[in-house]
């Protein structure tokens, strides 16, 4: 297997698996934990990784499909996403444009079928998006990707935090890109269920964070 990618749960590889290209996550055991609680919480967020990935497809939302699952050691083998972008660099090379909010619309709906299904990704970030233009002229297709930290809930308040890691990732990582976040919060509220309180938590989440930031 080829490493290409080691984060603080997991490592990630390409490889193959019964002649097909795949992307294996693998958690590996953390030894600042009790072994026998580090091997419930790592068989855990296996798990609920698994179950928001078929909970997503379910609903309608591109994301890869599961191919195999390792139990013994934690590894999810996944479909490879082939000739797509990461969304963070499909943004970096725009401007904040007719294209750049085009985009952003369509990370708003994803976002509100998403949450529809009550899914909360749980780590929001351009990074965790794949972007497939098609050769063919039909519509680009947006992928979620990445669902280690994701929950399932009802909340309001957990769907509004979900959409605040996002625009704090997107400003950071997108300088000067209000007019495209804002797309994506027009898009969401035309298509989510709960969109009027889910915003409503996500004002409230935003001023908590501006009063942690003023206190320091």
């Amino acid at each position: 297997m080829e490493l290409i990618q080691q984060g603080a749960e997991a490592r990630v590889y390409r490889s193959n698996f019964c002649g097909k290209s795949v992307i294996v996550k693998e958690r590996f055991p953390k030894s600042y934990r009790h072994p026998a609680l580090d091997k419930v919480l790592t068989h855990r967020r296996t798990n609920q990784e698994v179950r928001s990935l078929l909970r997503c497809r379910k609903a309608g939302i591109p994301c890869p499909a599961v191919v195999f699952i390792d139990y013994d050691k934690y590894r999810i083998y996944l479909e490879e996403i082939a000739e797509a972008d990461a969304m963070r660099d499909v943004f970096c090379r725009l401007d904040n444009g007719d294209e750049a909010q085009e985009l952003g619309r369509m990370i708003g709906k994803t976002l509100a079928i998403m949450h529809n299904a009550d899914i909360i990704h749980g780590d929001l970030t351009t990074s965790n998006m794949l972007l497939r233009q098609k050769s063919d002229g039909s519509p680009a297709q947006l992928f979620l990707i990445d669902f280690g930290l994701s929950s399932v809930s009802t909340l309001a308040e957990d769907k509004g935090v979900d959409l605040y890691v996002l625009e704090r990732a997107f400003l950071s990582t997108h300088p000067n890109s209000e007019v495209v976040f804002q797309q994506v919060l027009n898009a969401y509220k035309s298509s989510a269920g709960e969109a009027k309180a889910v915003i409503e938590k996500l004002d409230e989440v935003r001023m908590r964070g501006r009063k942690r930031s003023m206190v320091g």
